[in-house]
């Protein structure tokens, strides 16, 4: 009866237009003063160690971080290394849109900086050179969404702190389904190219793709710091926020000088405006995950699952289900969040790998984000290409059936999870 009352009074109040933190808010409020006899002591207090974690600090930094890279000419060069790669096969812009995206996701960590980087620069070059622009934005739209699988991930940090499950296994764990996911995106990508016969790139020669991955390196480079870093324990993945942060910095300033110093205060301010947005939600987050636990949500939950006989096949598919819902609602952070606390003691009684859950997770909110009404990565594509919502939702029908297909894979498939940091011994 108290979980019908919690998400009823979450649901009316989302359903009024309200920010989705402040409806977290509200609701937790409204239950504690008409529903329970927990002191408000409690609340004050949850508010700030809901905060306290370590693991949290990531948050800003990787934004930042991503901030640096987006206004810093990284992208303009991996576009250029990928397109000295794959451009000359079928579809051959698209496919280096694909293998942009997938590398500027090993350094930014937000899907939507993703798209705007790549797409800003890649979308305008595939209609100069006669591809459709809905081709052009079905591919960075979907590919930018590989943001927030490939490491590091802002979402996996969001995960880890709702669930207590290790960033750095995580991180690993993305590793692989980002680069298999990558691959059918590309893989779709190249079908219709060669399908609907669009225009191909002259073959560059290796000593223009040597030139290419030279002044992309120092991009390129930052995946190797944040990764081996985290890998040989030479820093926490906070530390290995922290890190990018600082080295982002001096990249996009005095190495590719691409921004000047006097730039610097707007991106500051630009990432500590989306860092406080996030911080809010994950603070009221806490507070909504801590009543749920203390009227046993979740454990009755499970036990009801488990009573009636419920198994972990069916137990994923309607996980998968319930999050591709709320998908429609609500942006990943606020989901990971709200859903978590809720559906982690369930996949624990039930034998499912914390980890192998949490990329689950992840690849659903990526299918959330290219999907109206609240497909993040639609809204921001919308605004590069020009293009409306629903032009848009139409042109990333082909790549999304192909993610929905991945998302099976990785649901019943943990190896292609877990293997990877198993092989590190990192689980």
């Amino acid at each position: 009866m108290n979980a019908a009352i919690i998400f009823v009074l979450l649901l009316v109040l989302m359903l009024t237009g309200m920010p989705i933190s402040i409806s977290l808010g509200l609701t937790v409020l409204t239950f504690l003063f008409g529903f329970t006899h927990v002191p408000l002591e409690s609340v004050a207090l949850k508010l700030f160690t809901g905060i306290e974690k370590f693991e949290i600090m990531a948050i800003p930094f990787f934004i930042l971080a991503g901030n640096f890279l987006t206004h810093g000419g990284v992208a303009k060069r991996m576009i250029n290394f990928a397109s000295s790669m794959v451009g000359h096969w079928y579809g051959g812009l698209g496919l280096a849109g694909v293998m942009a995206c997938a590398l500027f996701a090993a350094v930014s960590g937000s899907s939507p900086a993703t798209v705007v980087a790549i797409g800003s620069i890649l979308l305008p070059a595939m209609t100069k050179a006669g591809f459709p622009k809905s081709f052009g934005a079905g591919v960075i739209t979907t590919s930018g969404a590989l943001g927030i699988l490939i490491p590091p991930s802002i979402v996996m940090v969001m995960y880890s702190v709702a669930t207590n499950t290790s960033v750095g296994a995580l991180f690993m764990a993305g590793v692989v389904p980002g680069i298999a996911l990558a691959c059918v995106l590309g893989g779709v990508t190249w079908y219709r190219a060669k399908k609907f016969n669009y225009p191909r790139l002259p073959k560059a020669t290796w000593a223009e793709r040597f030139k290419a991955f030279k002044t992309s390196a120092w991009g390129l480079l930052l995946i190797v710091i944040v990764m081996g870093g985290i890998y040989t324990g030479m820093f926490t993945p906070t530390e290995a926020a922290a890190m990018s942060a600082v080295y982002a910095f001096v990249v996009a300033v005095f190495v590719y000088k691409d921004m000047r110093l006097k730039d610097v205060p707007k991106v500051l301010l630009n990432s500590a405006n989306m860092s406080a947005m996030l911080l809010y939600i994950i603070t009221n987050a806490v507070l909504f995950s801590f009543i749920m636990t203390n009227e046993n949500i979740p454990q009755a939950l499970a036990d009801w699952m488990l009573g009636n006989g419920l198994g972990m096949v069916t137990f994923l598919l309607a996980v998968n289900v319930m999050l591709l819902l709320a998908g429609n609602f609500m942006e990943p952070s606020s989901i990971v969040l709200i859903f978590a606390p809720i559906l982690f003691p369930v996949a624990m009684k039930l034998g499912i790998d914390p980890v192998h859950f949490g990329i689950i997770m992840v690849v659903n909110m990526e299918v959330g984000m290219c999907h109206p009404p609240v497909g993040l990565n639609l809204y921001v594509a919308s605004g590069i290409t020009k293009m409306g919502i629903t032009e848009l939702t139409v042109a990333v029908w082909p790549w999304l059936l192909a993610m929905l297909g991945f998302l099976v894979l990785v649901t019943y498939w943990p190896p292609l999870s877990t293997w990877f940091p198993r092989m590190l011994g990192m689980m």
